[in-house]
């Protein structure tokens, strides 16, 4: 962000280095180059006994809306900030005051085009739910008088967020130049993959396709859905969909035998998603997760979805497999495979940090069985020694601590590895079945055609350059760099060398002409040459004896 541009936010950029100072973090902003307009020492209260990281989570949530946001989307990027930072993340309020119905209902017209009223008929005018980017009210279509959920965006929100976000992008690299510990966490990179999520988020028709797509590949409706999108009334502002009615998951809300069977039910759907379809919802939490009356589950806010081909699906199962298993080899060779071209590591190093994390979280002998914090931990371990994977890992490792915590919530023994189970084999067979071994043969057998179809061609074009003299050569001797520099010095001492003799011989036959003027009783014109011939051969002995006989 330029100067001008921070200038130009001035009242807004100097909340926000109140508000971090205050939380702590006055040594960072004091180390910025602000411009003068903002330039003050701001200063920290005394000692707080809260973690950075708890402190950090509290700044974004007095600093409002869109820093929740930010932190709800930094809180998927397992690979880029610390294990510690994404649980405080994690605990953000996303409940906010609500905006005034009189300014939704104008952005309702605005985006319909028309009337609310002629739209909607018992449009409530207080909200059913308010978050940090969108309101929802109850409402009925009065076309068909279906019952739907209207998601409103709040109004300027958008405005907001990329303001605050341009601040952000500016504080991140001013941090990453001028603070060394920093630098090993990229905080423009960080800002970056933000700024990519945001845009997302704040596009509904991204939530209504994500909804829509899943609602096609389901195949278990009868357990776990997603509400149907009224395509006809949705915008990037707004989203119209079935009105779900539901509490939210929860062991008080349904017996016991039931919440463990709702567990299951909805472990294997993520599971499934995320293994098998390649595509699933980012963040199941139990506030996106509702119980029908009819006992189904609901998926609610899709605005951020993760998306995996076969290649990392496949990738996916193995790292699963090994973790599950603690085998660190296994987990590092697989990372290795998937790093990017040119990537340097320490695979031993990483295999150190890799065992340490499974130990941590994954110890069966006493009952310790987070796979998701497991994830987490090994996603940002990848990170640090240079192994960024795919963004769609951190929002799986982010969906399976969230499944996890909810399946807990319904069922004390939850244990996600008997759900997966199931899925893991049905991807095994994906793999090595017939399908799959044909499959591959069609993908060999098609890019052999393809080779020997160009050879005839290439074997053509090499016989015509052939016929026309057009073929060149090009040779690269290796080895004879030191033996052309040989070759100089010597051709230089040599040349040297007869000029001193020539010196000598020249300013011998000087001396005996006896012509003036004379020095020492010797014609001065012949000293001189001696002694520039003597000048001549100490430099070059001193020449030899510097870079030895065989220079």
């Amino acid at each position: 962000m330029k100067p001008f541009d921070l200038l130009g936010n001035a009242v807004r950029a100097k909340e926000i280095f109140t508000v971090f100072a205050r939380h702590g973090f006055a040594d960072f902003i004091n180390q910025l180059d602000l411009p003068t307009a903002l330039a003050r020492r701001f200063q920290s209260p005394a000692p707080l006994k809260k973690s950075k990281w708890e402190r950090i989570r509290l700044a974004a949530e007095e600093l409002g809306p869109a820093w929740v946001k930010f932190g709800q989307l930094l809180s998927m990027r397992p690979d880029l900030i610390p294990h510690p930072l994404i649980l405080e993340l994690r605990k953000l309020q996303n409940d906010v005051a609500p905006v005034a119905f009189d300014e939704i209902r104008r952005l309702m017209a605005e985006e319909l085009e028309a009337d609310p009223d002629h739209v909607f008929v018992e449009l409530e005018q207080a909200p059913l739910a308010a978050g940090s980017l969108a309101q929802v009210y109850r409402a009925r279509i009065h076309e068909s008088d279906t019952p739907v959920a209207v998601k409103v965006q709040r109004p300027g929100i958008a405005r907001s967020i990329r303001a605050d976000l341009d601040l952000a992008e500016w504080l991140a690299e001013q941090l990453h130049q001028r603070i060394g510990a920093l630098r090993p966490y990229d905080l423009p990179s960080v800002i970056e993959a933000v700024h990519d999520g945001v845009e997302r988020e704040i596009d509904f028709r991204h939530e209504a396709r994500n909804q829509a797509y899943f609602s096609t590949r389901n195949p278990s409706p009868e357990h776990v859905f997603a509400p149907k999108v009224f395509s006809d009334y949705t915008t990037d502002k707004l989203l119209v969909m079935d009105l779900v009615e539901g509490e939210p998951v929860g062991p008080d809300v349904v017996g016991p035998e039931r919440a463990r069977e709702l567990a299951a039910e909805g472990a294997g759907s993520i599971v499934r998603q995320v293994l098998i379809d390649g595509f699933f919802h980012a963040d199941p939490h139990g506030g996106n997760v509702l119980v029908t009356p009819d006992g189904r589950l609901c998926f609610l806010d899709w605005g951020l979805a993760g998306h995996l081909t076969r290649r990392l699906r496949y990738a996916l199962a193995d790292f699963w497999i090994a973790a599950v298993e603690g085998d660190a080899e296994s987990i590092v060779r697989i990372a290795g495979e998937l790093a990017p071209p040119g990537a340097r590591t320490d695979l031993r190093e990483m295999e150190k940090d890799v065992t340490l994390a499974l130990r941590e979280e994954l110890n069966f002998a006493i009952g310790r069985q987070e796979i998701g914090r497991a994830m987490l931990k090994l996603l940002f371990i990848f990170g640090d020694h240079g192994i960024p994977l795919s963004r769609d890992y951190s929002l799986m490792a982010k969906a399976v601590l969230a499944i996890e915590e909810v399946g807990r919530a319904l069922d004390p023994e939850f244990d996600l590895r008997q759900h997966a189970r199931p899925v893991l084999k049905q991807l095994f067979r994906e793999r090595t079945g017939p399908r799959a071994v044909a499959r591959r043969s069609r993908e060999f057998l098609r890019g052999t055609l393809s080779s020997l179809q160009d050879l005839p061609s290439s074997v053509q074009r090499l016989v015509r350059r052939l016929e026309h003299d057009q073929i060149t050569v090009n040779l690269d001797h290796r080895g004879l760099d030191d033996l052309d520099n040989s070759i100089e010095t010597a051709s230089n001492r040599i040349t040297l060398g007869l000029v001193s003799g020539s010196l000598i011989i020249g300013s011998s036959m000087i001396v005996t002409t006896g012509i003036e003027p004379l020095l020492f009783g010797y014609p001065a014109l012949g000293i001189v040459g001696y002694l520039m011939s003597a000048m001549v051969g100490f430099y070059i002995i001193w020449d030899i004896v510097r870079h030895g006989r065989h220079k």
